[in-house]
């Protein structure tokens, strides 16, 4: 099985957006909500134009039927602002190019983010990076695995740190110290 890991370096973060916002909007606009929400990947792709007027987010899990409440980022909100700037409120934020009103699958979000990977020289990355990337940077900056193991709806916070790809950093920091 292969695990998908966290985009950690900031600065390859920002090169992808940079490079997504110059390229295609549509998936800069994917990229942006999940790296800055931590929705699944299922839940990004239901959005809506109307789901994203106001400063959050609400809406209900699909994969746990639990009702969600994201705020935006000042970056997310600025931008998704620009993308909906005369799109009707019924159409899907992340809009297929097959169909009049047809939201992007999951398979095509997942071969944007393949392509992306492999211009920018990652491996494991998956639909489910954006989610652990947001993840990832949440527990850097504040160091509250509690608070992010609510916000993603998780039942323990070992599962988190695993998630998130913090003990796997714990592992390969121990492991570059043995001395042979």
């Amino acid at each position: 099985m292969n695990v998908v890991q966290p985009i950690r370096n900031k600065v390859l973060l920002q090169e992808m957006k940079d490079f997504l916002k110059k390229n295609n909007e549509r998936n800069y606009i994917l990229f942006l909500l999940g790296i800055h929400t931590g929705l699944r990947i299922s839940d990004i792709l239901r959005l809506r134009v109307r789901d994203v007027l106001g400063w959050d987010i609400v809406l209900k899990e699909q994969k746990t039927g639990k009702p969600k409440e994201v705020k935006m980022s000042n970056e997310l909100k600025r931008a998704i602002r620009s993308y909906v700037k005369d799109k009707p409120k019924s159409e899907y934020l992340i809009k297929s190019r097959n169909g009049k009103n047809k939201p992007l699958t999951r398979g095509m979000a997942y071969v944007i983010l393949s392509q992306l990977a492999e211009e920018f020289g990652l491996e494991r990355i998956g639909t489910h990076s954006l989610r652990k990337t947001y993840g990832y940077n949440h527990y850097k900056k504040f160091n509250d695995v509690a608070a992010l193991q609510q916000i993603l709806n998780h039942t323990d916070q070992r599962e988190t740190l695993i998630y998130i790809g913090i003990k796997q950093d714990e592992l390969n920091k121990m492991q570059g110290k043995i001395d042979w």
